[in-house]
């Protein structure tokens, strides 16, 4: 029931690779003086099979370090004893949506998705505070006490979390937001698919911190491209004479992808006007002796054709085809007669000649679009129009815009699982909608956002609503149906719907954890392993997240003799939480041959029933994985 320790899945990979650094040590002792052993790594041992020249101690490397370093890699491994519980009232379309939306702190949740999203997510797109000295960060020290938190200036979400002013006059202005990142990162990683990527929206203040530690999480091979986006300028030093910086008329982002050998399929952005077909040389100057072969007579002494030469070869065929089609020369064809050509074909075609001046070129047809590049400047990054057209009035700070996001979408498939762990008004989720309405595309959404209270006199308190998420959740809905009422086709295909789900303590009572601290007298009152306000959807949740169950995998319930069964990705799982379950209901769940069977202890309803409960199983479904909570 807590989340996956780092800790211990980092030493299962460095034993399997060396085996002779896996070593036991003593943890500590029982009352009756036996020793508790745990497995550890030799890091001496590991020193030697990893280098020639051991670096230790002060010895000069490089290296990118921070206060507080090891520490954010402690908490990023550390596992947690939190769940998620389903919200059935604040979400949309519970039963049938493939979209979640999550509520809590991001670290939390990361830690949490850790089994069940491993290697799932094909997109990641984060827009984190940017360190200006006026946003916030969040505090992810929990050993502080009370008095500490109080004596903190910032915002607290109800479970105590805390959010701080990342003020320059802090003496770790870098700091704190470099640790908030960092775990963060470290742990999105591990979510990302094999030809997974992300991209992360940053200002001047961090992005070079932000490289540094993106190329140590992901690796500098997996970095891609620091692209630029236009941004609103302000200056408010237009008033004056003399001026200390120029204005900031772009921002940036970053692009990583999970696998270095990964290639993306080939981008285009629109051009301002259309471009006509025109001749080019076929001879470029970059050196591949490969690409130097006999072209018209003609052999490059250096640089190289365009070309492979089998591709060169089809294309001069297919320019002598396309005049004798036509029927023109060389001489009178006309490129609005080529033009046409190439578009009565029935794929694209290649075509190739020998000029005027005697030099190989080949056609580059009329186009609206061009290759994509890093320069992004023909996009606007923020504005608050669209969700203001939404809500009728300025209800968000500086939201990005879905441009660029749909831009991003394009890098992945039309089946991609989209996450956004900063979601704030929830554009990312806006744009998953948009796509999908125009191309066709199933593409899901995972929001994360902590429920950031409103300042009372903004725009959006008077609205009624008191936090971030409501303004994310409401977006949403809102966003959701003004595409089906511009797509009244679509609305069938479309998912506009979202699972809400909140972080919260765990559902097990506190004695499951620290019997230590429980005396013989006090268990009378916790014969229920499960605290007394979760319900069985609750229960559910966290065995999904515990089995690895998609959390938008298909719920049905059934009945059995009476009593609640949850059927879940048609009968993957099964999972019955009713009191007096007796043998019939247990046979019947068995007969479905689920992959998983998850029971409550206190649910079964005698002795009986919990001594033929293996048997049952080993009768008619001796393969499911049986587990009681």
């Amino acid at each position: 029931m807590h989340s996956v320790n780092k800790v211990e899945e980092n030493i299962k990979k460095i034993a399997e690779l060396f085996p002779n650094t896996l070593t036991e040590v003593v943890k500590g002792y029982r009352e009756d003086g036996s020793a508790i052993i745990e497995y550890a790594i030799d890091f001496e041992v590991l020193q030697q099979e990893l280098s020639e020249i051991v670096v230790e101690g002060s010895e000069e490397r490089y290296q990118f370090t921070w206060p507080d370093k090891k520490k954010s890699i402690l908490l990023a491994n550390a596992p947690i004893a939190k769940t998620l519980r389903p919200i059935r009232e604040e979400s949309e379309s519970f039963e049938d949506t493939q979209n979640l939306y999550i509520e809590g702190d991001n670290l939390e949740v990361l830690k949490l998705m850790q089994e069940t999203y491993l290697g799932k997510i094909q997109m990641i797109y984060i827009d984190p505070p940017y360190n200006t000295g006026n946003d916030f960060v969040y505090e992810d020290d929990f050993a502080k006490d009370t008095d500490e938190y109080l004596s903190n200036s910032g915002q607290y979400d109800e479970l105590g979390n805390r959010l701080v002013q990342n003020l320059e006059s802090n003496g770790r202005f870098h700091t704190d937001w470099l640790n908030m990142m960092y775990t963060r990162l470290k742990l999105s990683k591990d979510l990302l698919s094999d030809d997974g990527l992300i991209f992360i929206s940053i200002g001047d203040e961090e992005v070079d911190n932000l490289r540094k530690i993106c190329d140590e999480i992901f690796g500098e091979a997996n970095f891609r491209n620091q692209i630029i986006v236009r941004r609103g300028t302000k200056s408010v030093q237009a008033q004056f004479d003399t001026w200390d910086k120029l204005g900031q008329g772009v921002e940036y982002l970053l692009l990583y992808t999970k696998n270095a050998n990964y290639r993306f399929p080939k981008q285009l952005k629109p051009l301002e006007e259309k471009r006509e077909g025109t001749w080019n040389n076929h001879w470029r100057g970059t050196d591949r002796p490969t690409m130097r072969y006999p072209l018209f007579g003609i052999i490059p002494e250096s640089g190289q054709w365009r070309w492979g030469k089998e591709r060169s070869e089809k294309a001069i065929e297919n320019y002598n085809r396309m005049l004798k089609e036509v029927g023109e020369t060389e001489e009178s064809v006309k490129p609005e007669q080529i033009d046409q050509w190439l578009v009565n074909q029935k794929e694209e075609v290649d075509l190739l000649r020998l000029s005027k001046n005697g030099k190989p070129e080949h056609y580059i047809p009329p186009t609206n679009v061009t290759l994509l590049n890093s320069s992004w400047t023909d996009l606007l990054v923020g504005s608050s129009s669209e969700i203001t057209r939404l809500f009728g009035t300025k209800i968000f700070d500086n939201p990005k815009l879905t441009s660029v996001i749909i831009r991003m979408l394009n890098f992945v498939g039309k089946n991609a699982t989209v996450l956004d762990f900063f979601s704030g008004s929830a554009t990312t989720a806006h744009a998953v909608m948009q796509l999908n309405a125009v191309d066709g595309g199933n593409r899901k959404f995972i929001m994360v956002q902590l429920p950031e209270e409103i300042a009372e006199k903004s725009e959006a308190r008077k609205s009624g609503y008191k936090n971030i998420c409501e303004i994310g959740k409401e977006r949403i809905r809102r966003a959701g149906k003004k595409i089906i009422e511009e797509n009244p086709k679509v609305k069938d295909r479309l998912d506009i719907g979202f699972r809400v789900l909140k972080v919260d303590t765990t559902n097990m009572q506190d004695v499951y954890y620290n019997p230590a601290d429980y005396k013989q007298d006090m268990l009378a009152e916790l014969e229920d392993n499960i605290k007394s306000d979760r319900t069985s959807e609750d229960l559910l949740f966290q065995i999904m997240l515990d089995l690895g169950v998609l959390l938008s995998s298909k719920i049905e319930e059934l009945i059995i003799e009476g009593k609640k069964v949850f059927n879940v990705a048609d009968g993957y799982l099964m999972a019955c939480f009713d009191n007096n379950v007796n043998s019939n209901v247990i046979t019947e769940i068995a007969k479905k041959q689920p992959y998983y069977a998850v029971f409550r202890d206190s649910s079964l309803a005698n002795d009986s029933v919990v001594t033929n409960f293996e048997q049952i199983f080993e009768t008619y479904s001796p393969t499911t994985v049986r587990k009681v909570l």
